[in-house]
């Protein structure tokens, strides 16, 4: 995704808000003096400084350089930077929410949807890891207000993962921890591959994901054959 574009993907989650199935909605402040290209692009900017740098190490300047605007227009609609990382994070997050669930649109079984919802998070991860490193990574060094966001959006997929009991057969038998545990474990992985500098390779993760995804509430053998199929 290039750079231009996935500016604008951002600017349009965090100004229309992104709805839907296990998504959030955000809304941008209103705009002052700075026109919305340049907003875009501040955000855009904050998750990539944050993501290449890490959030200690990323400045005001920082975000200046790299969005190509004045330090005007930034105070113009941002208090500090971390009022800017926070609304960067809800743009950015918006936007991976929005492409999980459009893929997931035409399936209709749970599975379905979180192979389709899964594959998606993940070609996003290949494509933009320094965008994701600043959602998943250094969210912890921006303090608790961006770690309730990040609470709250593993709530949703906690909440997504739970509706699995309804179609199960034999309902019930997972445990009531199974799909937190689920989205913790996703998450952890993605989380240290990120870390450690990893920028591909993540969509040969969705086999492994899905395998354990399914087994608490469809079984080994379901699971088993999920996991082969995405595998070929």
């Amino acid at each position: 995704m290039g750079k231009r574009a996935e500016a604008k993907a951002l600017g349009g989650a965090a100004k229309a808000g992104v709805s839907g199935a296990g998504c959030a909605r955000f809304d941008a402040p209103e705009l002052k003096l700075v026109s919305a290209p340049k907003r875009q692009a501040m955000l855009l900017g904050m998750l990539e400084a944050v993501g290449a740098e890490g959030y200690e190490r990323t400045s005001v300047r920082t975000v200046l350089d790299r969005a190509g605007v004045y330090r005007q227009a930034f105070y113009d609609n941002f208090t500090d930077k971390d009022d800017c990382y926070l609304q960067a994070y809800d743009a950015g997050l918006g936007r991976l929410e929005a492409l999980m669930v459009a893929a997931a649109a035409g399936e209709g079984a749970w599975i379905g949807k979180l192979r389709a919802g899964l594959g998606a998070m993940l070609d996003f991860v290949d494509a933009e890891p320094n965008i994701c490193r600043a959602l998943v990574v250094e969210v912890h060094a921006a303090g608790p207000p961006a770690l309730a966001k990040r609470t709250a959006a593993m709530a949703r997929g906690n909440s997504f993962l739970d509706q699995a009991r309804e179609q199960a057969d034999d309902s019930g038998v997972a445990p009531a921890i199974a799909g937190e545990g689920v989205a913790a474990g996703i998450h952890a992985v993605i989380h240290s591959r990120l870390a450690g500098g990893g920028d591909g390779g993540f969509r040969q993760l969705l086999p492994e994901f899905m395998y354990f995804a399914v087994l608490p509430f469809f079984g080994a053998a379901v699971a088993a054959g999920e996991m082969q199929a995405t595998s070929a």
